[in-house]
């Protein structure tokens, strides 16, 4: 619904009760400076890590958060926001339309997708089912296999069912990278290529999610690919993440100014970068996402590419991969977000369509 300034009311979703909060405050902060204010009418809306929402003037504040109105959205509110202070203050706004910038758990793993919906509010990015598998990367790496898609070699552990390092060694070999499931941004990732360092890689990554994967090691360029659209979506140019790290972890990604370097586009092959970018479409497909996706390969020298994981809500800062690769395929950083809020609401009014009854 259009407001009476003839713009839409957008909702930007931030922080989220995730080990990703801080990257979600760059990224807000950078749409919010960009969103295009002759369409849009932007709406901060800070989610403490105790997972309490609360009104925002700016990002900057968010470290003053319990100062903001706590807010939240109920089922069939039609994005209206509920007031939960108790006492008495300005209209909350209605929001048209929801940017949920939220990395990791309870924000890009289906959870807020689903308050969503049933606050009958349409939101830029995938739904619930896409975005609980994208979370996961077992399941993810599963339904890739199933597909077709090629993926390296990896196991899957629970603290009822692990595996002795020397187990997995004989399967996978080393190095061997150790992660949490459920997380992004490289939180929790640990290269082992020995029993101590196993252990405590294990326990670190356990520490984060109830369920971790083992990945054998791949000798290869780190490449990316951005992904637009919804039924009929797009690929980007491929680029290509160079650490300067032992591997890309949290640190060489957002602490380190020198941690990598990203090189867009990426210096391979016609014939490469044509398979990377079929493979990035068919793997938004395969999970069924929506609007926004980012895929990371490996390259091998022989030319194998392998998927390595699909991110349905990547970091969105301005030097992010995802806005870099948009930018280098002709679209601007105001224009992408302007397409991606136009791809959401396209999507709720396809879904808006479906029977509910009989």
């Amino acid at each position: 619904m259009i407001q009476d300034n003839g713009k839409l009311r957008v909702g930007i979703l931030f922080g989220g009760k995730s080990a990703e909060h801080e990257v979600s405050l760059q990224s807000a902060g950078n749409v919010f400076d960009a969103i295009d204010r002759t369409k849009f009418e932007p709406v901060l809306i800070g989610i403490e890590k105790n997972g309490t929402w609360r009104l925002a003037e700016q990002i900057g504040q968010f470290d003053r958060l319990e100062s903001g109105r706590p807010v939240a959205l109920v089922p069939e509110s039609n994005g209206r926001l509920a007031d939960l202070s108790g006492q008495k203050g300005p209209e909350l706004p209605k929001l048209d339309v929801a940017f949920p910038i939220l990395h990791g758990p309870f924000g890009e793993d289906g959870t807020v997708q689903g308050l969503l919906k049933l606050a009958d509010i349409p939101f830029v990015g995938s739904g619930v089912l896409a975005s609980a598998v994208g979370m996961d990367k077992d399941v993810m790496k599963r339904l890739f296999r199933e597909a077709g898609i090629p993926i390296g070699r990896f196991r899957c552990l629970t603290p009822e069912n692990k595996s002795s390092f020397e187990e997995l060694k004989a399967e996978l070999g080393i190095p061997m990278f150790v992660k949490p499931a459920n997380m992004g941004s490289s939180v929790g990732i640990g290269k082992v290529s020995d029993g101590a360092g196993f252990s405590a890689a294990l326990q670190n990554a356990f520490s984060y999610d109830t369920k971790v994967i083992v990945e054998a090691y791949v000798h290869g360029r780190e490449i990316e690919c951005a992904v637009l659209g919804n039924e009929s979506p797009s690929a980007s140019v491929p680029g290509e993440v160079i650490p300067s790290h032992d591997f890309y972890s949290y640190e060489a990604k957002y602490l380190d100014e020198n941690g990598a370097r990203l090189e867009v586009p990426a210096q391979i092959d016609n014939a490469a970068a044509g398979r990377i970018r079929a493979l990035a479409v068919r793997a938004f497909e395969v999970l069924g996402c929506r609007g926004i996706a980012r895929v990371d390969f490996f390259l091998r020298q022989d030319g194998e590419v392998l998927v390595n994981e699909i991110n349905t809500m990547p970091g969105f800062t301005k030097i992010s991969m995802y806005p870099k690769l948009w930018a280098a395929s002709g679209i601007d950083y105001t224009e992408l977000i302007t397409r991606l809020i136009t791809l959401a609401l396209r999507q709720f009014d396809r879904e808006r369509n479906l029977l509910t009854s009989r």
